[in-house]
């Protein structure tokens, strides 16, 4: 590299005008001999075709120059992720009697690749509106729910607008890959003619071609082909190792993560992130791609009418499996059980897993939906499915694992009427009242049964008609209660009323019911 004339300058006056040594330049300056020397002789750095070797007399490396040339040729044939690195050859010679330093390994390294290996150039591309586009997952970390976690996120990017959809997700799965082509397609308002991907596991299996007995051939999973029947779109899959054949969406990816993602969102859940990505992809609708007249916003509303048109309906992204039910009334799916209201325990049903939730049915009619878990071995409840049980089970009630678990975020009311319950009717009749109480929660909601309960306790009707009354009130369907009810009727213009209720009970009327014949 040339120095800056300046530079230069002070090289060759100390030199020829102060007299001073190369050695005492180069301890001054901190520049190299070579440097100094091509400075003082006013020579241009050298421009030829091919690079000259970073050394050319070499005593201790030079026996060994060849083993690792050797080393390196090999890289050739090698899996991309097992090949020889500069350390790795490093390692390699010293144990057979290198008793040089690594960097010159390093430096002839670099050397040997650059002559053997030029870079490779690539052509301009340009495509048509609606033709296009690009795939590919890409890996960050967010903060969700206080946690920092690793997310993976999807990227689909339009090649002629540029214009760009992201999704994140906890795993890279076939069902969240699906899913996120669908909300691609509606972010978009159509489908593309062709989507470019790189080899992803969830869409093709690389298999040894038997036939040729060399390379590998494509196998596309069968989800994906189904998907892309009911789109209508056509697939291409890059050359393994070749990210330049999509380079698209290789730099959208790179965008995304620096630009969307940076600094570290903060989420409540992967609904709320994904809500902030997408926002952030709208907003790049207004950005303008160098050289290019137009912003990102105006390219798209030329290509979305040549995109093909979206079908009526969505396409189903999901897992879906049958599955016998436990004993304990819980569906197996990977390595967790997800609960289902215990009339239905011993049946088979139909396990459908989202990217997000987890839904089982029987039939057409749903039993249960929970949030998908992407954890190990562990147990999913919705304590909900377990009450009709501890209705007949009232013993039960304070070892269940799922009313357990639930309890622990109960408000103050709902052990205030527990407690009240089981002093008034012992012997499990006033759990088995609580848990028809709890019960409500499957037709009202949560605020409104912490309510119902906390009004209960203060009228002093502490059971489930109580409480049922208090909802009834808290939803206008029942006359508001207040001081004023209690106060009693004003009938002076009626006295012939006045005695009603008033009148002493005459028990009497009662002993003639035991004389009664039956």
């Amino acid at each position: 590299m040339q120095l800056p004339p300046d530079e230069q300058e002070l090289i060759r006056r100390a030199f020829h005008v102060e007299g001073k040594a190369i050695r005492q330049i180069e301890r001054e300056t901190g520049h190299s001999r070579q440097a100094i020397r091509r400075a003082i002789s006013n020579e241009p750095p050298s421009r030829t075709s091919a690079p000259s070797p970073p050394f050319r007399s070499a005593p201790i490396f030079g026996p060994f120059q060849a083993r690792v040339e050797a080393l390196i040729a090999q890289n050739d044939y090698l899996p991309r992720k097992q090949r020889y690195t500069s350390h790795r050859i490093f390692e390699l010679i010293r144990a057979e009697g290198y008793q040089g330093c690594e960097s010159r390994v390093r430096q002839h390294t670099a050397f040997w690749k650059e002559v053997h290996h030029p870079p490779e150039l690539f052509l301009p591309l340009e495509f048509e509106p609606g033709q296009d586009a690009q795939v590919d997952w890409g890996e960050a970390v967010a903060i969700l729910g206080g946690q920092r976690q690793k997310v993976q996120f999807f990227v689909m990017h339009l090649c002629y607008s540029r214009r760009t959809y992201a999704a994140c997700f906890p795993s890279q799965n076939q069902e969240s890959f699906l899913w996120a082509h669908v909300q691609a397609f509606r972010h978009f308002g159509g489908v593309p003619h062709r989507i470019s991907y790189d080899n992803l596991a969830t869409a093709v299996k690389l298999v040894f071609d038997k036939t040729r007995k060399r390379g590998r051939s494509r196998h596309e999973a069968r989800a994906f082909i189904s998907f892309r029947s009911y789109y209508l779109f056509e697939s291409h899959f890059c050359t393994p190792a070749q990210g330049h054949e999509k380079g698209g969406v290789e730099g959208s990816v790179g965008y995304t993560r620096r630009n969307v993602l940076v600094p570290l969102p903060t989420a409540t859940s992967f609904e709320d992130l994904n809500q902030q990505v997408l926002e952030r992809c709208l907003q790049e609708d207004a950005r303008t791609v160098a050289r290019d007249t137009q912003t990102i916003g105006e390219a798209w509303e030329k290509e979305r009418p040549h995109l093909l048109p979206l079908p009526p309906s969505d396409y189903d992204c999901c897992d879906m499996v049958t599955v016998r039910l436990t004993p304990y009334s819980q569906a197996h799916y990977e390595t967790n059980r997800y609960s289902v209201p215990v009339k239905h325990a011993r049946r088979t049903v139909t396990l459908k897993a989202y990217p997000f939730t987890v839904e089982i049915f029987d039939g057409a009619q749903q039993l249960a939906s929970h949030a998908r878990c992407y954890e190990r071995e562990q147990d999913v409840f919705d304590p909900l499915h377990y009450l009709a049980l501890l209705e007949q089970k009232p013993g039960a009630f304070d070892y269940a694992k799922p009313l357990k678990r639930w309890r622990k975020g109960w408000p103050d009311a709902y052990h205030q009427m527990l407690r009240v319950l089981k002093e008034s009717w012992p012997e499990g009749r006033g759990i088995q009242e609580f848990v028809r109480i709890l019960m409500l929660h499957e037709r009202y909601p949560a605020h409104q049964m912490e309510q119902a309960i906390e009004r209960a306790l203060s009228y002093g009707c502490t059971h489930l008609d109580g409480v049922l009354y208090c909802l009834h009130e808290i939803a206008g369907e029942a006359e508001p209660a207040s001081p004023a009810d209690t106060k009693p009727l004003d009938l002076s213009d009626r006295p012939d009323l006045n005695a009603v209720g008033n009148q002493p009970v005459d028990l009497s009327h009662y002993e003639q019911l035991l004389k009664l014949p039956w």
